[in-house]
Formats: structure tokens, sequence, C-alpha cells
């Protein structure tokens, strides 16, 4: 049972300390006094009377907080060391006797990649408020809380998910059931206490998580495809689905069984069942069994199947016959977890969710039948909701935003993720598109702030932020710092929290000083060591441009600092230069202003005369004028050079093989450009890779085409941005979107509309072509109406 069942319970969002004041909190962090992963915590409380208190809970890695065997919550919300996460929750109590409980872990190198830790296994903080009535003490280290090492779990291997963590085994031959109650037979002894939690002066330092519960449902439409027999003990990673092998009639029982009807198995059977959720979920599996120990019950989870030629890749994402189940090259049958019957009744599941459309189910019972009562699954994510309603006279652009806020949902939990299935890591560069999507489809801006904050706080002596946090890997991305400071622009004009911005800047400056250091005497800025990663396109290396070699390497033509040098990266710097620029006049800095403005001036005039190519009208990635790609382009547009209106003129006219093109993630910035000289047409015509999503069966938008990785990955989901911004050109023009611009640039269009969150109430527009759009604020925004244009010939 989840949180939002249980009537006596609710999960509260606090910006603030809850103990203002000192640094030290009335509660201890306690451990175990005996080693183990997974341990447990508990405490019996009696209450004479009715009575409310409010907890404040975090753990170290993690935990799960019950009271009287349900489940009240989960946590902490991921951060750093020097800003660790706690929840609060009120709890309404009965008169009488209650237990309080926390399954707490510790995984260390098995944890999931952004799980951070200080290593000294698990950990658990519980700081108690009464609100009503009397109560006995309940905060860690004064309250005499129990523990035991929980046993019957274990790990497996992580997989493709390299970034996620291990999998989960959970044997119900040697889990405690009913531990939350008292109802186990474990030895539990008095949890051992150490330091105070704290708020300054220390690591582990708390801060409330500020982010709500996220959105939690019961999956609905799963679908049996396919049922067979398969050899017990055998793996099933080079089996494909053949339709000759299904066993209809049983499917019908398991189909049933999704859909609520007790399954009854026979002794020494092996089934191979394939489960199409019909939808991409982030979800926690729940499997209810009864009887049948050493039944051994195997859920692994699939973006997609794979065609039985690598080469050929997924395919159509709805077709399941004579596919493989993982992709080729495996050493294992895929991502999943393992559930073994104890033989009573009990309800297994995870200590994280797992992700995709597509779950196998191999169940192996052994010398006794087994019952399965349940197999559900408990979908998670972060609770944005897409208010924009946004449609059009195209039906499909709604069909992509569908897919497209899906994607973002799947992406987006406690922090942002760049994918759910590999990595689930907050990428700078990523997390600049989610927030501007979120900003325009929801106007929910909490996760976009954890974002903001969690890079700024990342940041080196060098001004470098951190491409991914929290993550127990640096992986340095220098471009992403740009991105960030972006991000800082982007949440400046959409929600206008100037004391954020202002709380944000010193890191923005020492971003741009970190860059303005490597420009050289002639304007050229010499790229920052590390991965210097713009976009996958095919050719350049590792997703480099061209004039840019990787740390490690020599460069064949630049004897000079840093890692060489391209007009990406240079005309990048001067764009975000001018969004520096805005950013100091929004919180009171003229001068600073004027110095930044005059930094991107001359990274352009250096970028007009060192890589602009006069017989080709066209920005030339690398000094030598060899290669030539859209990024190019729509960044000198972007940044303002002199030529730039010129280069992506000239770009549209030139056949798709004479410039590298933007892929996925960076056709976001070559539609802005787009926009900018009336070319909306040129959009619609690029979403085509959107529309052939729809008509190859993916529920959720790719990293990159075809044959990609990842079915599910955030940047993806821009276009939901540039339905609102770019073909109705809703553009806030002040920070808070006090003053916007609706300039609609239909690209062929008849017409579209939509209702655009901002932080005085939604503002709707309809445009339609060939008449002035309609268009209805919020009485705090000035609003400037442009004519509907037709977004293919309008070049102002």
């Amino acid at each position: 049972m989840t949180m939002q069942e249980i009537a006596d319970v609710q999960q509260l969002q606090l910006e603030d300390d809850p103990f203002v004041g000192p640094a030290d909190w009335p509660a201890h962090w306690i451990r175990a006094t005996e080693g183990g992963d997974v341990v447990g915590f508990r405490l019996r409380v009696e209450c004479a009377q009715p009575a409310e208190v409010v907890v404040h809970v975090s753990a170290d890695e993690r935990y799960e907080l019950w009271l009287d065997g349900d489940l009240v919550g989960r946590g902490p919300s991921r951060g750093d060391v020097g800003h660790w996460s706690f929840e609060s929750y009120r709890l309404r109590l009965p008169a009488g006797g209650h237990w309080l409980a926390a399954r707490v872990w510790s995984l260390g190198d098995d944890a999931p990649m952004a799980q951070l830790s200080l290593g000294d296994g698990p950990t658990f903080l519980l700081a108690a408020e009464a609100v009503r009535g009397t109560l006995p003490e309940l905060s860690t280290g004064r309250a005499v809380w129990q523990t035991a090492a929980l046993p019957g779990h274990g790990r497996r291997p992580k997989g493709d998910g390299y970034g996620c963590g291990a999998r989960h085994v959970s044997d119900g031959r040697t889990f405690p059931w009913g531990w939350q109650t008292g109802a186990d037979n474990l030895d539990w002894s008095a949890a051992a206490r150490g330091d105070l939690g704290r708020t300054s002066d220390g690591a582990r330092l708390l801060v409330p998580a500020r982010l709500p519960a996220p959105a939690q449902r019961w999956t609905e439409g799963a679908r049996v495809r396919h049922l067979a027999g398969h050899p017990a003990g055998e793996p099933t990673r080079d089996r494909v689905v053949d339709p000759a092998d299904h066993l209809d009639g049983e499917a019908g029982d398991w189909q049933r069984l999704l859909d609520g009807t007790a399954l009854v198995l026979p002794p020494e059977t092996c089934r191979r069942v394939l489960i199409d959720l019909d939808q991409y979920v982030c979800a926690y599996p729940v499997l209810d069994l009864e009887g049948g120990r050493d039944a051994a019950v195997r859920v692994h989870w699939q973006e997609s199947l794979y065609e039985t030629e690598p080469e050929a890749g997924k395919g159509h994402r709805d077709v399941v016959a004579g596919k493989l189940f993982g992709r080729q090259g495996l050493d294992e049958d895929g991502i999943g977890d393992l559930f073994v019957a104890g033989g009573g009744r009990e309800c297994h599941s995870t200590l994280w969710w797992q992700s995709g459309r597509y779950v196998e189910v191999l169940v192996t019972t052994a010398a006794e039948p087994l019952t399965i009562t349940g197999l559900r699954f408990r979908e998670t994510h972060y609770p944005y909701e897409d208010r924009s309603g946004f449609t059009a006279s195209d039906p499909r652009l709604a069909q992509v935003g569908v897919l497209a806020f899906r994607t973002l949902q799947a992406c987006s939990h406690e922090t942002t993720m760049d994918c759910p299935y590999y990595e689930q890591l907050q990428y700078a560069g990523d997390t600049r598109l989610q927030c501007l999507v979120a900003y325009a489809t929801s106007g929910d801006d909490a996760l976009a702030r954890q974002a903001l904050r969690a890079f700024g706080r990342s940041q080196d002596d060098n001004g470098l932020v951190l491409s991914r946090t929290p993550s127990r890997q640096a992986s340095p991305i220098p471009p992403f710092t740009l991105w960030w400071v972006a991000m800082v622009h982007d949440f400046a004009l959409w929600r206008g929290d100037l004391a954020l911005v202002t709380e944000l800047m010193p890191g923005v400056r020492a971003a741009i000083d970190a860059h303005r250091r490597t420009v050289d005497d002639r304007g050229i800025f010499h790229a920052l060591h590390g991965w210097n990663f713009t976009d996958w396109v095919p050719g350049w290396d590792a997703g480099t441009p061209p004039g840019i070699v990787q740390d490690g390497e020599e460069h064949p033509d630049w004897p000079g600092p840093g890692r060489g040098v391209t007009a990406v990266l240079q005309l990048q710097l001067a764009l975000v230069a001018r969004q520096t620029a805005d950013l100091e006049l929004w919180v009171g800095g003229p001068h600073a202003a004027a110095g930044y403005a005059q930094l991107a001036d001359r990274l352009v005039e250096a970028a007009d005369g060192a890589f602009y190519d006069a017989d080709r009208r066209l920005y030339a990635d690398d000094l030598g004028h060899t290669a030539f790609s859209e990024h190019a382009q729509s960044l000198a547009l972007l940044a303002g050079a002199k030529y730039g209106e010129t280069a992506v003129q000239t770009m549209l006219q030139e056949p798709p093989e004479a410039l590298a093109r933007t892929t996925v993630y960076f056709d976001h910035y070559l539609f802005e450009a787009l926009h900018r000289i009336g070319r909306t047409d040129v959009l619609l015509d690029r979403l085509g890779l959107w529309f052939s999503l729809l008509d190859r069966g993916l529920r959720t938008v790719i990293e990159h085409p075809e044959p990609t990785r990842s079915d599910c990955h955030a940047w993806g989901a821009h276009p939901l941005y540039h339905y609102v911004s770019t073909l109705l050109g809703v553009r806030p023009t002040a920070p808070g979107m006090t003053a916007v611009t609706v300039a609609p640039q239909l690209g062929g269009l008849e017409w579209a509309q939509a209702s655009v969150p901002t932080p005085h109430g939604p503002l709707e527009v309809r445009a339609e072509a060939g008449r002035p759009a309609e268009v209805a604020a919020p009485p705090e925004i000035a609003v400037t109406i442009a004519p509907t244009h037709d977004g293919a010939t309008f070049t102002g």
C-alpha cells in the first residue's frame, strides 16, 4: 500500500530547516550493531490518546519508512554530501500501539552511479516534532530504536544499465516476513548511536528535499504477447520469440493473472512469458506468491526487443515475433530482478524501480505447485502534468506531444535523468532542454530549481560545473558548463525568481571566466580539456566537432593550449556570453553586462574572420575550412555573428550531405535558428524523425537516429517547447514572463492553439493562418502580438 492510500499520512514540502537556529538536530544518526547491506530499524510506539506528529527522515544510502506495516514513503532524494536531503511526513496516530519501521540499505560500488554515500554502512535518522497530543520520544538516538540485519536480500548484475546499480534478489525462504510490525523471529538489538544530524560544519548536511511526492499508480493495459515452455536453467538471451512455441491456452491464464485472477503452476515447470505494458513505464514490480517453496520468478525488463542480426537494431517496436529479448553480445539475459518463493504468503518487490516497455517473466517451479496471486507494476515518476493542451491542424503534432511528454515523465524523478534504462544521470546539456519543456507545458519548476542548484554546487576551482550531478564518478564535459549558464538564463525568463538567479550568479561569472581565460589575442577560443561533446553526429569523434581532439591525443595542426579550436564551441561561448550579459542587467549589474556583451562581440568578430567561408557562404567548423555543420550555422545566427542569417539561409539550400546534420539533441538549437529566420516549415519537415517514431511503434523519443541505444532520452522531448515558443511564438522578453511576445509562425499549418503556463496563470493562444492571433493573458503580463506568418516567407 502506498502513502497516498493511507489516510493518516501526508508528505510535506518544506523550504527551510524545521529546527531553525541550532546547527544540530534533536536526533542522532543510528546504525546496525551487525554488518549487512540491508538493515531494519523499528520502534514500538504507544499512544494513550490520538496524536499527530511530523517526522523528518533521512538515511545513507536510502530508506523506506513504514507505519503499522504500510509504506509511508521513500528517500532521501538524491543530493551530495554537503546537501543531504530529508523528507517530512505528517502522521496522525489513533490511540493504541503502533510500529514505526525503516528498511535502509547501502550498496557501495553496486549502488546507482548517482547515489552518493559516506560509506559507513546503512545509517538512519528520524527527528520528530509533536503537533498534537502527547507522544513518547520517537527521534533516533533518543528513543530506543531496535535494529537487525534483514536477510533475504541479494544482488544481481547491472547488465546494460551500468549507471543504474545492481539489481535485486528477494529470497522469501530467509526474508523475515512481518518484520515491520514485530511478527518476525530475528534477534533485534538496540541501534548504535552516531553523530547528531547537522545542518552545518560537517558532511551529510541536512536540507529539505523540496520536491513533491512522486506520481504513483498501478499500470493498466498489460498484455501477454508470448508464452512458451523453456528448459530450466538455460539462458533466454539467444532464444528468439517463436510463434510456433506459443501456448495459447496458458497465455490466457497469464492474461487473467495480469487482470487480477490467481494462477497456479504445477511442480517442475518452467515458463517464459513476454508481457507488453503497451507504454514506457518506470515501475516497481510487485509479485504476490503463495506456496511453491524454492520456485524462482525472474522479472527482466527491456525497452524494445532486438532483431537477430546486430546491424538490424530493434526494428518496429510493436513486433516481437522472431526477435530476441536482449541485444546481441550480452553476457547476461538482461536487466532485472529475481524473486524466490519461501513457501508462505509473500509480497515481493524491489529496492528501486525498473524501466521499459517489455517484461520477460521466467518462472521455474520446484517440488511444489506455485500460486501467483498477483503480478503488478507500480509506476513512479516526478508528478509533471501537461497543462498546455497543444493541438494543431496536423494531428501528428499532438501524437508526438504524447510521446515527448511521456519521455519527460520517464526521465524525471528525484533528479532529471538522461535516460531511465541505462544511466539515470542528471546531465546539464540534457537538463536544459528538459527544463524548457517543463516550463512550457507544466509550469512546474521544482525539479529545475534542484538541478540549477546542484550544478552550481558542483563547480570546481576552475569554474567548470560537473557535466552530471550527483555522480560518484566525474565526467567533465566543458560545453555543458555553458549550457548550465543558459539554464539560468532560461529560468530567469520563464520563472523570474531573481533571488535564486542572484544566488547563482557568482558561479555563472566563474563559468564564463573559465572559458575567457583560453581566448587568445585574436579572439579565438581554445577548447578546454575534457570531453567536448556537442552532438552524436556520425563521423564526429565521440560527438566532438572537427578541430577538437580528445584528451590524451596530440592535435595535428594546433600546438597551442587547450584541445583545439572550432567554430561550434567558439559560437556557443559567444551565445552564452550574451545571455550572461542579460543576466547581469536583470540582477542590477550594467557594467558587468557591458563586459560580457563585449566578449560576445569579440568572439563573433573573430569567428567571422577565422571560420566564415565567403565562397560557400557558410561557417566552417575548423580553421582549415574542411568541415561544415548545421551546428555552426545555427550557433552563428543565435550568437549574433555578422553572416549568421546568410549562413543559415545558405544551409537550407545545400543538399543534406553537404553539412553534418544536427541530430535529436542539437535539433533544438537548429529549431531556435529556424525560428529566428521564420522558417518553421523546415522545422516541421525536420520533425519527420519524430513522426517516424509513431510509424515504428515507439512510445517515447529515442536518443539519436537509428540504430539507437536508448528508446527513451529526455533531450528528445524538446519539440513540446517549440510547439509553444516557436510555432505559436510565445517568447518571454522580460524575467518571469512579465513581458511576452506572441509571434506565431505556423510553417504551413492551418491553425494551432495552446494554454501556456506562466508564473501569473495560463496564457491562452490560438493562431490561424492569415488571421491575427487570439491571446488571453493574465493582467500581470504585457503582451506584444505580432502578425501570424506562414513560417516560410517571413525573414524578419
